[in-house]
């Protein structure tokens, strides 16, 4: 297994990407603490695990909450000793055009999106250091490589997530800590389907934006959760800085649809 022995802290564990990825942790080894601002969704991913004769245990979080966060991490390691993986993976978009965003708002956002990553990466690193390393893993997005439509203050987070990253994989090499950026496409999870239905009419988003994907589905959790195994496990040895991009193949060209593509004749 990948991670037998290490103890991981995945923190938006209570649906979508995140229990995907805590659930696929526990899988391979790694004894698995779930963070979550929701109770009943995250001591469901809890229950998952450990029905599947995983080890799992939940944490009650605010992210964005220095103390929480704190608290998080000094709970993690009374009960197993050292944090091997930090995967911080909660966040959340707002569609919203700016000149409408509050900066209650805006605060919010940045909060749960970017100044959570510097909570867990202020509070984690001591650890790591003094257990000879370990390795860190942002959630990034598309959103944080190019533009999207009235997300402005989503990806404005997301693209500082990306740089983030890279300074602290500069940072704190020489700790023998990885940090990498897991930036992906669009992936069907309850967070997408919000975003849609804040946008119009869902059926037509969703044709809409199938149609933008080379690779002709969407995303699913799972999907995710391999790309995000591979990044904290051994096997990404030789990787730091990276934003590590999953997107069925959407950035790949400046324009797509699926109804420019016709069968070749046989």
């Amino acid at each position: 297994m990948k991670l037998q022995g290490k103890v991981a802290v995945v923190t938006g564990a209570g649906s979508g990407i995140g229990r995907a990825s805590a659930i696929m942790f526990a899988k391979e080894g790694a004894e698995v603490i779930v963070a979550d601002i929701r109770t009943d969704p995250g001591e469901e991913t809890v229950r998952l695990i450990n029905g599947a004769g995983g080890q799992a245990h939940f944490v009650l979080t605010d992210v964005a909450k220095e103390q929480q966060v704190k608290s998080l991490v000094d709970e993690t390691i009374s009960r197993w000793g050292r944090i091997n993986i930090l995967f911080n993976n909660a966040g959340f978009s707002m569609v919203k055009l700016l000149d409408e965003t509050s900066e209650a708002e805006w605060d919010h956002l940045f909060g749960v999106n970017l100044k959570s990553m510097f909570f867990g990466v202020k509070h984690v690193v001591p650890h790591m250091r003094r257990q000879g390393g370990g390795v860190i893993l942002n959630m990034g997005s598309i959103s944080g490589l190019v533009g999207q439509l009235r997300t402005p203050a989503y990806v404005a987070s997301k693209g500082a997530v990306v740089l983030l990253t890279k300074s602290l994989a500069v940072d704190y090499c020489c700790d023998h800590i990885r940090v990498n950026c897991l930036c992906p496409g669009i992936t069907d999870t309850p967070a997408l389907r919000a975003h849609i239905e804040a946008g119009g009419d869902p059926a037509v988003l969703f044709r809409e934006r199938l149609a933008r994907v080379p690779l002709g589905r969407f995303l699913t959790p799972e999907d995710v959760a391999r790309a995000a195994l591979y990044l904290v496990s051994d096997d990404s040895e030789g990787v730091t800085g990276i934003a590590h991009l999953v997107d069925g193949g959407l950035l790949a060209v400046a324009e797509y649809s699926s109804a420019w593509i016709q069968k070749q004749p046989e």
